[in-house]
């Protein structure tokens, strides 16, 4: 049969028999099912501009109860494109009630992915160039308890005390990664938080540097030399003393330039 679209659907349609809602007899429930690696435009706060637009590697799950035999991964995409063509992150525990609600389940998450962008001056010429970070929300829904990580991954430059102390010249340095992530009391901007990691790494990095800058920074490392544990250390020293943060995991990664292996480094309290 041939439908026009201005007939609609086919009355049979309404008939169609739910798979997803029949009873599953293994009574085994699922802790996590729905839909990842939906990409989505958001708008996040933004310390200079008020809101900054990027796009958002989206994961959406709910708990599956064992006796479903599986969930509808459809209501995942219309509750979020309910929420219209740029996503706030202010909704983010509004979707979760929203999932809770159309997906009859206990539990729902929320995870986003998104690049985040910075605009830095050269610390000599004050040129101007753009540094993108990763940042990323988990959010998760639990009954009425909400909870929410802020992470952050920055790049750092980190070079070797080591190295230092004993080469008759020059150390060795190189690029490290720092995934930091809080919990907190208050809104925190993000802006805040990669600062506070980059003030602590031998040097933070920047897309656009004249010589004179590129000086600056190469002496600035090799005046501040730290290990993966000294970067790390102070990060949690750093944390400990806001009281805004109630949990932190901080983890550091260099890739090393004179080994073939990378150096690492975790704290996590609260």
């Amino acid at each position: 049969m041939r439908v026009s679209p201005k007939d609609g659907p086919p009355a049979s349609l309404g008939a169609l028999r739910d798979t997803q809602g029949e009873r599953d007899h293994r009574r085994i429930a699922i802790d996590r099912v729905g839909v990842k690696n939906l990409r989505y435009p958001i708008q996040i706060r933004d310390k200079a501009h008020a809101t900054q637009s990027t796009i958002a590697n989206i994961a959406l799950t709910v708990d599956l109860p064992h006796h479903y035999k599986g969930t509808h991964m459809s209501r995942f995409i219309e509750v979020l494109n309910a929420r219209g063509r740029i996503l706030h992150v202010d909704s983010i525990k509004d979707i979760l009630l929203d999932l809770l609600k159309r997906l009859d389940s206990r539990k729902a998450h929320a995870d986003f992915e998104f690049p985040f962008f910075l605009e830095k001056e050269a610390p000599v010429t004050g040129a101007v160039g753009v540094m993108d970070y990763t940042a990323r929300f988990n959010a998760s829904l639990d009954d009425s308890e909400f909870d929410f990580v802020l992470t952050v991954i920055v790049p750092v430059t980190t070079l070797c005390p080591c190295s230092k102390a004993i080469s008759e010249h020059g150390a060795h340095n190189q690029r490290g990664q720092v995934t930091y992530a809080v919990r907190f009391r208050k809104p925190i901007w993000i802006e805040d938080l990669i600062r506070l990691v980059e003030s602590c790494a031998s040097s933070e990095l920047y897309s656009l540097l004249k010589r004179p800058d590129e000086k600056e920074v190469t002496e600035r490392a090799y005046r501040n030399p730290v290990f993966v544990e000294d970067l790390v250390r102070n990060i949690a020293a750093r944390s400990n003393l806001e009281p805004n943060i109630t949990w932190y995991r901080v983890e550091a990664e260099n890739f090393e330039s004179i080994h073939n292996h990378n150096a690492y480094a975790l704290i996590e309290k609260g």
